[in-house]
């Protein structure tokens, strides 16, 4: 079943974008805009990356593996592999035909091509019917300052030193959006925040200027990245407690986001403590696209009653 609405979801890697394919399903064409974090890109062996912008991507253009969900079906590692053997760094594992994505992009960057523009050419390419801009054309960047009193760049400390704990999360660059950012956020009936990682998928979205206030003037749907008392997917629980003094629980995200939440959808079970907010109790683990399509149905029914 489609419904004729407008959404805007903020978006980080795997779960924001396993949603969003849900979302996609449910809508008309053209309805769901993804606005994505930028704050985990980096530049390896010279090219630029941008992990979340292609979860989503190849999410979307059914490329992703459903159950690893990052990178492309069926990839391989030539390239790494005679990487390694050169000497280069292989701890971010690029896949053979992933790196035609950054080759691309990297090339058109260096044109001067903003980043949202090349978004856009690469989504067309692979048939991506819905609209993907990067939360800013601009180098925002997140850096992890751990308890042993480093301070990494989010890729470091997330995949080379394999999340340590976590002291404080900084973003370092401008804060200006892309082009139709906040044009989205204008024209959504509802907006969305994906099953990702408050402090470095989502805040890093809510820092550009303008996004926070713009997301204030809408029904936001808030759908929890922790069940069972662990995270989906990542470090979360432990960052919960490190950054917040908090068990890693629904209740704990939406305090976190405050006021600009006014809707939540959590696993069966796990409304304690979500008091203030309309709350929907469904099956959020998306371990299929069925499953997907099945719970972005019903957080749309959730948001419906509040904007009709």
């Amino acid at each position: 079943m489609t419904r004729d609405l407008r959404v805007a979801a903020l978006s980080g890697g795997v779960g924001g974008a396993r949603l969003l394919h849900g979302l996609e399903r449910c809508l008309p064409p053209g309805r769901l805009t993804a606005i994505v974090n930028v704050g985990d890109d980096l530049e390896h062996w010279g090219l630029s990356i941008c992990p979340d912008l292609d979860t989503v991507m190849y999410t979307l253009a059914d490329l992703a593996p459903v159950a690893r969900g990052w990178g492309i079906e069926g990839e391989t590692f030539h390239a790494l592999e005679a990487m390694r053997r050169l000497g280069a760094p292989d701890w971010f594992a690029l896949g053979d035909r992933d790196l035609a994505t950054h080759l691309r992009r990297s090339e058109a960057l260096r044109r001067g091509e903003p980043l949202s523009a090349v978004t856009a050419g690469l989504c067309r390419a692979l048939d991506v019917r819905s609209n993907v801009l990067p939360a800013t054309d601009d180098p925002l960047r997140t850096h992890v300052e751990t308890r042993d009193g480093r301070t990494l760049p989010f890729q470091e400390w997330l995949v080379r030193e394999q999340a340590p704990r976590v002291a404080r999360i900084r973003l370092e660059g401008p804060r200006r959006p892309a082009p139709r950012v906040l044009e989205a956020l204008e024209r959504a009936d509802v907006v969305v925040f994906g099953p990702s990682n408050p402090y470095v998928s989502i805040d890093p979205i809510l820092a550009v200027d303008g996004v926070r206030d713009a997301c204030r003037q809408k029904p936001v749907v808030m759908v929890s990245p922790i069940v069972g008392g662990q995270a989906v997917k990542g470090p979360l629980a432990d960052m919960l407690q490190d950054l917040a003094g908090r068990a890693p629980a629904p209740a704990a995200v939406r305090d976190h986001y405050g006021a600009l939440v006014s809707h939540v959808v959590v696993e069966r079970g796990e409304a304690a403590g979500l008091d203030g907010v309309r709350v929907l109790e469904a099956e959020t683990l998306m371990t299929t696209r069925e499953r997907s399509r099945v719970l972005a149905e019903a957080l749309l029914d959730h948001a419906l009653g509040n904007v009709r």
